[in-house]
C-alpha cells in the first residue's frame, strides 16, 4: 500500500522572482503573483503556518543590455525597478510576508556558500570550451548578448538561450548568422573556462520525482496533483536527455565566483535567483525572530512555487537538483505554473509597448486593485494559454461586478436601513422557513467548503466563480421574494428574507478576501464579520441586532470611452507630454550603425502577379519584377489585401535578405510596409518616375 502524503505543519510560498529591468504588466501577475496571493490569503484565513517570499532578480546580461540602451550603470537600473515592482504589487494588493533583492550583500554571500556546498559536494564538472567572444567591446558573450536567425523557425533576433518567436530553447552556437548585441560585430569563438551542472547523473530520480511523486523510495508529493503541462515539459526535457548546463557566466554583473582564479566570472542567474528565496526566508525570520531552517530544511514544510510556464524547467528540474546535490534543503512539493496571458489579439510584448502596465493602470483607475484582480482572476491561464481584452474586462465589470455583487449589497444596505433602520432583524425559527430559504441556507453551509477545496486544487477562476455564484443566489433570492411588495401584508415574511440577505452579504466578506480584498473588507466591516475566518462562514454569521455601517457604491461603471482609450495607449507612446497635440508613434527600436544600414540593398520592384499562399490566412506569395530578375516573395498580409489590390503596385524590397522557404513557398526579399496607429497595414510606396531596379538610397 503506497503510504499517505503528510499534512504538513507550515507551507512556503515563493513567487518567481521578476526580473529588474523594466516594470510590471498584467502577464505577469497573472501568472505568478495573483494566483499565489489568493492561494496566500486562504490558508492565512483559514488559521495555517503560512509564509510567503519574494523579491527582485537583479543579475544577468539582460541588466547590463538594459544599462546600456539606457546609457546608465545596471546598479541605477535595478535600483530605479526594484522600487517601481514594488509599487505595482502594492498597488494590486499582493500581500507578500518579504520581498528581498538579489543585489544585496547579504545574498550575495548566500548564494556564494550555496555554490561552494555544491563544489564541496562534487556538482560540478569543470570545462574549458569555446564560447562566442565579441572583439570589438573585448567581452565574452553570455545567451542574451547573442542574437541570429533561428534555426528551428528560421526567425531573425533569436536569442543565444531561446526563441522567443517559436519558443525552442537554443544554445549560441546553434544560431546562424550570430552577431553580438554589444557591437553588433560577428563574434568569435574563443575558449573559456566554466564550472557545469553535469544535469544528466540525475535523470533517473528526477523522472520518479517529477512522474510518481517519489524522493529517496518514499512518497514526497501527490505528483497526481501537478499540472499536465508542467509534467509534460519535464518529462520532454528528461527523456531528450538532459545535458550539462554552464552554472557560471564571464560577466561583470553578477556574483562572483568564490574560488580563486574565477575573476571577471558570476554565478549563472539560475543559480543565483533561486536561492534568492532562502534569502528572502532569512532576512525574514532576522527581523521576525524566527528560525529560517524551519522553513528549508524540516520535513513537516511544504514548499510550493508559483510561476509562468517559461520558469518550468529552472523550478522543476534544475533547482531540485542544487537543492538535493547541497543536501540539507527541502525540495518543491508542488509547481502550479500557469501558461501565458495574451492581450487583444497578440503575445504580451515588452518591447513594443504591447502591454497592460500594473502601475500606469492603477494612475489612470482611482477604483483601486480589486475591479483589475477580478478580471485576470476570471481568465487566469491555469491550464492554456489565455486572453485579455478591454471589452471583456469593460464587460466583466459592469455586468459582474457592478450589476451583480455591487447592486445586491447595496440593495440589502437600502432595505434594511429602510425597514429596521439599519439593525439586522432577529433570525426566524427554522419552522418558518420555505424550502427557498433553506436552499439559501444550504448555499452558505457549504460555500467555505467548496470555494477552500477549489482554491487548495488552484483551481482559481472556478473558485472566484463560486463565490460569486453566492453573490448570484442572494441577488436571485432578494428579486425573487420581493421583499418590497410583501411589507405591508407580510412584515414578518420580510424579516426572515432580509435577515438571511444579509447572513448572504457577511459571507461575500469572507469568501471573497482571497479575489477582492478591498472589497471584502468594506463589507466585513459594514456587517460586523471584520476579523472573522474561513472556517466561520456559515448561515449564521452576521449577530442578530448588528448595526450595519455606511458602505459606498462598490464599483463604478466603465464607459466606452475608457475602453477605447485603454485599446489606443497598446504599442504606442506619447511623442511629447506638453504637447497639447499629442501624437502617438511606435516605439523606437535599439541603435544601430550606418555600416549596418548601408548593407541593406533596397530597391524599387513591381508586383506583376499575386496569389494566396495555400492552407495559410495571412499569407501571400508576390512575383515581383527587381530589374535585376522577377522573383517570388511570401508577404504576411492576407488580412490587409486581396491579391487583386497587389497586383501593379510598385513597392519597396530589401532585396539582399537571405532567402527562405515558408510553407513550401521560396521567398527572396522583404517588401517593406508601415504599421499604422490603427493596427492596419499600408504600403511604403515609391514616388512616380521611378522604375523596377531603382536602388533606394
Amino acid at each position: 500500500m503506497t503510504p499517505l502524503i503528510r499534512t504538513p505543519k507550515r507551507r512556503l510560498i515563493t513567487s518567481a522572482l521578476p526580473y529588474a529591468n523594466g516594470p510590471i504588466h498584467v502577464g505577469h501577475m497573472a501568472g505568478a503573483y495573483l494566483p499565489a496571493d489568493i492561494y496566500v490569503r486562504y490558508l492565512r484565513s483559514s488559521g495555517e503556518d503560512v509564509l510567503w517570499v519574494c523579491g527582485s532578480d537583479e543579475h544577468g546580461a539582460a541588466i547590463t543590455l538594459r544599462a546600456k540602451k539606457d546609457g546608465t550603470t545596471p546598479r541605477d537600473i535595478v535600483d530605479k525597478y526594484h522600487v517601481e515592482m514594488q509599487g505595482a504589487f502594492k498597488g494590486l494588493d499582493i500581500s507578500f510576508d518579504h520581498y528581498s533583492r538579489t543585489s544585496s550583500e547579504k545574498h550575495h554571500k548566500v548564494a556564494q556558500d550555496f555554490f561552494l556546498k555544491l563544489l564541496e559536494n562534487d556538482s560540478f564538472e569543470v570545462k574549458t570550451q569555446e564560447q562566442y567572444y565579441d572583439e570589438e567591446a573585448d567581452q565574452f558573450l553570455a545567451d542574451r548578448y547573442i542574437t541570429g536567425t533561428c534555426p528551428t523557425c528560421n526567425a531573425d533576433g533569436a536569442y543565444g538561450d531561446q526563441c522567443e518567436k517559436c519558443g525552442a530553447t537554443l544554445s549560441p552556437t546553434e544560431l546562424i548568422n550570430p552577431k553580438s548585441t554589444l557591437s553588433g560585430a560577428k563574434p568569435i569563438l574563443k575558449p573559456t573556462t566554466l564550472w557545469y551542472l553535469p544535469m544528466g547523473r540525475h535523470e533517473e530520480w528526477l523522472k520518479d520525482y517529477i512522474e510518481n511523486g517519489m524522493l529517496d523510495g518514499k512518497v514526497h508529493h501527490d505528483a497526481k496533483a501537478w499540472k499536465s503541462h508542467v509534467v509534460g515539459q519535464c518529462k520532454s526535457w528528461i527523456d531528450g536527455g538532459l545535458q550539462s548546463r554552464a552554472m557560471t557566466r564571464d560577466l561583470k554583473w553578477g556574483v562572483p565566483v568564490p574560488v580563486e582564479g574565477a575573476d571577471g566570472k558570476v554565478l549563472y542567474v539560475w543559480l543565483d535567483a533561486p536561492v534568492g528565496y532562502i534569502t528572502a526566508t532569512m532576512e525574514w525570520a532576522e527581523k521576525n525572530g524566527k528560525d529560517w531552517r524551519d522553513w528549508w530544511q524540516n520535513e513537516d514544510t511544504e514548499l510550493l512555487h508559483f510561476i509562468g510556464k517559461d520558469n518550468i524547467v529552472f523550478h522543476c528540474i534544475i533547482f531540485p537538483i542544487l537543492l538535493k546535490q547541497h543536501g540539507d534543503f527541502i525540495l518543491p512539493h508542488h509547481v502550479p505554473a500557469n501558461e501565458f496571458m495574451n492581450l487583444e489579439g497578440d503575445k504580451i510584448s515588452t518591447s513594443r509597448n504591447w502591454a497592460v502596465w500594473v502601475s500606469e493602470f492603477l494612475e489612470n483607475n482611482p477604483s483601486g486593485s480589486d475591479p483589475m484582480r477580478y478580471v485576470l482572476t476570471s481568465i487566469m491561464p491555469e491550464q492554456r494559454d489565455s486572453e485579455f481584452t478591454w471589452n471583456d474586462y469593460r464587460d466583466r465589470i459592469n455586468n459582474e461586478l457592478a450589476d451583480v455583487l455591487g447592486n445586491f449589497v447595496n440593495r440589502v444596505l437600502v432595505l434594511t436601513r429602510k425597514y429596521y433602520d439599519g439593525i439586522v432583524p432577529m433570525a426566524p425559527k427554522e419552522s418558518v422557513l420555505t424550502e427557498v430559504d433553506k436552499s439559501l441556507v444550504d448555499v452558505l453551509s457549504g460555500a467555505g467548503e467548496r470555494i477552500g477545496d477549489l482554491i487548495s486544487r488552484h483551481r482559481y477562476r472556478e473558485a472566484q466563480l463560486e463565490a460569486m455564484n453566492v453573490a448570484r443566489r442572494g441577488n436571485k433570492y432578494l428579486t425573487e421574494e420581493e421583499p418590497w411588495k410583501i411589507q405591508k401584508t407580510d412584515p414578518q415574511r420580510v424579516k426572515t428574507i432580509m435577515h438571511l440577505a444579509c447572513q448572504v452579504v457577511g459571507n461575500l466578506g469572507i469568501v471573497l478576501e482571497p479575489f477582492l480584498p478591498r472589497t471584502a473588507e468594506k463589507i466585513s466591516v459594514s456587517f460586523g464579520v471584520n476579523g472573522l475566518r474561513w472556517n466561520d462562514v456559515s448561515p449564521s454569521l452576521v449577530k442578530n441586532g448588528t448595526v450595519l455601517g455606511d458602505l459606498p457604491i462598490l464599483f463604478t461603471k466603465i464607459d466606452e470611452e475608457t475602453v477605447e482609450t485603454e485599446k489606443a495607449k497598446l504599442g504606442q507612446k506619447e511623442v511629447d507630454s506638453n504637447d497639447s497635440n499629442k501624437n502617438t508613434v511606435m516605439l523606437q527600436k535599439d541603435s544601430t550603425t550606418f555600416d549596418h544600414f548601408s548593407e541593406m540593398d533596397l530597391r524599387v520592384a513591381t508586383v506583376t502577379e499575386c496569389v494566396a499562399v495555400k492552407k495559410t490566412k495571412k499569407l501571400l506569395k508576390l512575383t515581383v519584377n527587381t530589374g535585376l530578375d522577377v522573383r517570388t516573395v511570401v508577404s504576411g498580409i492576407a488580412e490587409h489585401f486581396s491579391p487583386e489590390d497587389v497586383v501593379g503596385r510598385k513597392v519597396v524590397l530589401l532585396a539582399n535578405l537571405e532567402p527562405r522557404t515558408i510553407k513550401g513557398v521560396e521567398s527572396w526579399g522583404m517588401v517593406l510596409m508601415a504599421s499604422t496607429n490603427d493596427g492596419g497595414l499600408k504600403f511604403v510606396t515609391p514616388e512616380d518616375g521611378v522604375n523596377p531596379g531603382d536602388v533606394i538610397r
